[in-house]
């Protein structure tokens, strides 16, 4: 019996420590993921704590500066289709948030929504930016919205792509079908024990799984964008910023988060499949902004600036116009 027993227990090690072999991934060099998804426009700002904020000031500099914030596991590569559509008009500013794209870990390691105000604040700064149009997807719409909520003075029109809304709305209304169908590394990054083992795995399935969910299954997602999640995820550091983050993450801070006292035009765009943020916040947003449209795309996912690049375009460039001529 004691024999069955230890070779019940070895058997069980050496599959587990087998398991472990076959699932783990080390990092890649950071200069190696940096040279490749660096481009001509890329600038880097040292901040006074040590983080290195990756951003990009493309386009018209004499247009309307619009500043574009990535969402959560994402990069300001997710502007890029916007970028080549609105630049001849408009000055188009985008950067990665920390734990994120070519930031990556900050020596700081705070990763909290009021460290995600300030890297904003700082890029704007760096850029002398006084006033501008300010826009995210996803997280980055909730950093755009408390933004303006923190320097109104600042924003002269938000763009909500399936942006995050208030903590309450959340915690008010839960939807298990939206839950099952949601990227699976967003639902085990609230696990416990998967963050003990997640700096070490490899991500590649579930940032397959992620993208195909996250987009609607669009032919949007190639290898490139897949390898792009996967490359960004793994460059040195950067799993364990992830990991800080939703470790530690407390909110933005003790601003208000009544909506209606934002009263800059804002332009609420949702793809009707998502399936990281129901389409039914799009409406929660425009019962709570006095000064909003709602634009919904049927058969889209979470990124409609790169599911459906022209539409979701056209769409900005009407109402920067509209913005222009006081009509909004």
């Amino acid at each position: 019996m004691k024999k069955r027993k230890a070779l019940w227990v070895t058997m069980v090690l050496l599959t587990l420590v087998s398991l472990g072999i076959w699932l783990y991934q080390g990092d890649l060099p950071a200069e190696v993921v940096d040279a490749k998804y660096t481009s001509p426009s890329s600038q880097f700002l040292t901040l006074d704590d040590g983080a290195r904020i990756h951003f990009r000031d493309e386009g018209n500099r004499t247009g309307l500066p619009v500043v574009l914030i990535h969402g959560s596991m994402a990069s300001l590569h997710t502007w890029e289709p916007w970028v080549g559509r609105l630049g001849k008009t408009y000055r188009i500013v985008t950067l990665d948030l920390p734990a994120h794209g070519l930031t990556g870990a900050v020596p700081s390691g705070d990763y909290s929504g009021a460290a995600q105000l300030r890297v904003v604040q700082a890029v704007t700064s760096h850029l002398n930016l006084d006033a501008f149009v300010l826009g995210g997807n996803s997280m980055g719409g909730g950093v755009s919205w408390r933004y303006a909520l923190e320097h109104p003075e600042s924003v002269l029109a938000l763009i909500l792509v399936d942006a995050t809304g208030p903590s309450a709305w959340y915690q008010a209304r839960r939807d298990p079908k939206a839950d099952q169908a949601s990227p699976l590394a967003f639902k085990l990054l609230r696990q416990p024990w998967f963050r003990a083992i997640a700096a070490r795995i490899d991500p590649y399935y579930l940032a397959v799984q992620g993208a195909k969910s996250a987009y609607n299954d669009s032919p949007v997602v190639t290898d490139a964008l897949i390898m792009r999640y996967y490359e960004l995820a793994l460059r040195a550091g950067t799993r364990d910023a992830i990991l800080g983050r939703f470790n530690a993450w407390q909110g933005p801070g003790r601003q208000s988060e009544d909506l209606s006292v934002l009263a800059q035009p804002t332009l609420i765009l949702w793809g009707r499949e998502d399936s990281v943020i129901s389409v039914a916040t799009a409406d929660q947003f425009q019962a709570a902004m006095p000064r909003s449209e709602v634009i919904i795309y049927d058969g889209v996912g979470h990124a409609p600036m790169e599911e459906v690049p022209e539409r979701s375009a056209e769409d900005v460039r009407r109402f920067l116009k509209a913005l222009k001529r006081g009509e909004v």
